[in-house]
């Protein structure tokens, strides 16, 4: 039987600001989900042009106290990005701290607000080494 990829669900604490968050990287909303009987919204987003691969956020109006103890758990999204010095540049402008800066020109980790590892690649061949990415240290968890 074949699969098809549908989405990857987060959950999120504050959905306004992991919205503006996913929308640094390039997102943008495609989809929204409000209900009212189960008390949660979902919000897809995904990058232009490739709306059949969404992120669901997914937020409890009422918290997620009653949930398992693990129910933030996840590994990390991943996407390409053309430029990504230019992104993480983006990023850092906008108070985002770059966990795991692109030593290497091709392989950055940062984080959203709800701890969700985030993963940029770099579209096609490595860039060369560049500062201030080539000396920078990684910063907390990634």
């Amino acid at each position: 039987m074949p699969l098809k990829y549908l989405h990857t669900m987060v959950r999120v604490a504050d959905l306004e600001k992991s919205i503006a968050f996913y929308a640094l990287l390039g997102l943008r909303e495609t989809r929204r989900v409000d209900s009212e009987q189960g008390r949660f919204t979902l919000v897809f987003m995904a990058p232009e042009g490739q709306e059949d691969c969404p992120v669901e956020l997914t937020y409890n109006w009422d918290g997620d106290a009653g949930l398992p103890g693990d129910s933030r758990h996840f590994g990390h999204l991943a996407y390409a990005v053309d430029d990504i010095y230019e992104t993480c540049r983006h990023l850092m402008a906008n108070g985002v701290t770059i966990n795991r800066p692109p030593r290497d020109g091709r392989m950055a980790f940062v984080r959203s607000p709800d701890n969700i590892s985030i993963e940029l690649l770099q579209a096609g061949a490595a860039l060369a080494p560049a500062e201030p990415w080539a000396s920078m240290g990684n910063t907390g968890h990634w």
